[in-house]
């Protein structure tokens, strides 16, 4: 039986109670009505970009490229106004569930990336499930990192600064494409950036049966996602490579690694076992676990002081790994 969760903190708290019904994921997901999920998705997103600020430093530009079997793969391009490159570059997978989400909804995080790092963030914009389940969108965000890896040089990037990132399902696929780009002596990363990681498929952790009512992402929203993502593959003894990373055993050979999680998030227990085996494979691992954090918390909270903390630890971690590349 789940033991209580901690306490959240009071001032994450106090956002999360003025968070609007509509804009609770647990009010606006129906994975019964996807289609129509995306489109309410997209109406609130519309309203919560109106209220970010404007980044006049940064520009962006709409690229389509080869994806697999040569389908179009869109991609998004941010990168410093007048910067002199070559440049360190993100590769940039948004979250979503597997099954949400598209290029517009991280215009925030890209920009302010690009903003803070000093660096090109080129952004994927991959097939979703259940439509397009596994392996769909690791093959696309393979694909893509490909292909920026050999075109580096015509958007004066340096393919030797290479890092790869995501938020929650963006989290999971980065982690399952930079285990693809080892084992298949793919494009060589200089850095992994996993954001409270979707990784594990099997819902069996602490924390899968604490978080279950915050009404941001919890247990039964994951479970629906990863039906949606792997079918009836989902929980089973064995699956693909690639399809859940937190069951990967051997993560040796992976590029550093920053990872970040809150203490109230139901990926909290997979992410720090994640952690713990690339110690375990000795690569180098910066984990922060923070207090009484929830999902997306420096999203609904930017304000908060855990969320300029973790801003400003994601900048740093960054900004060191490309010193260091």
């Amino acid at each position: 039986m789940a033991r209580d969760l901690p306490p959240m903190d009071p001032e994450l708290a106090a956002a999360l109670e003025e968070i609007p019904d509509e804009f609770l994921l647990a009010n606006v997901v129906d994975f019964d009505d996807l289609p129509a999920t995306r489109e309410r998705m997209t109406q609130l997103l519309e309203t919560m970009l109106a209220e970010m600020p404007e980044r006049p430093g940064v520009e962006s530009e709409d690229l389509t490229v080869p994806g697999p079997g040569d389908e179009d793969l869109p991609l998004r391009v941010y990168r410093p106004v007048d910067a002199e490159g070559p440049l360190p570059c993100v590769y940039w997978i948004h979250g979503g569930g597997m099954v949400l989400g598209d290029l517009d909804q991280d215009d925030p995080t890209c920009e302010r990336l690009v903003d803070e790092v000093g660096c090109v963030v080129v952004s994927v914009d991959y097939r979703l499930a259940p439509e397009h389940p596994y392996p769909a969108p690791v093959d696309d965000c393979y694909a893509g990192l490909e292909w920026v890896a050999g075109n580096a040089a015509d958007f004066d990037v340096d393919d030797s600064r290479i890092a790869i990132g995501g938020q929650s399902a963006g989290g999971g696929l980065s982690a399952a494409v930079a285990l693809r780009a080892r084992d298949e002596d793919g494009p060589d990363l200089c850095h992994q950036h996993l954001i409270y990681p979707m990784l594990d498929d099997r819902n069996a952790t602490e924390s899968s049966e604490q978080v279950t009512d915050i009404g941001i992402w919890d247990r039964e929203m994951n479970v629906r996602a990863w039906e949606a993502y792997l079918g009836d593959l989902s929980g089973a003894d064995d699956l693909p490579p690639y399809a859940a990373p937190g069951r990967v055993e051997n993560l040796s050979g992976l590029p550093p690694t920053y990872l970040d999680i809150g203490t109230h998030d139901v990926f909290r227990d997979e992410t720090r076992a994640y952690a713990e085996r690339l110690l375990a494979g000795g690569v180098e691992t910066e984990f922060h676990l923070w207090p009484g954090a929830y999902h997306a918390y420096e999203t609904f909270a930017p304000e908060a002081r855990l969320s300029r903390e973790t801003w400003e630890a994601r900048v740093n971690a960054l900004r060191r790994a490309f010193d260091e590349a």
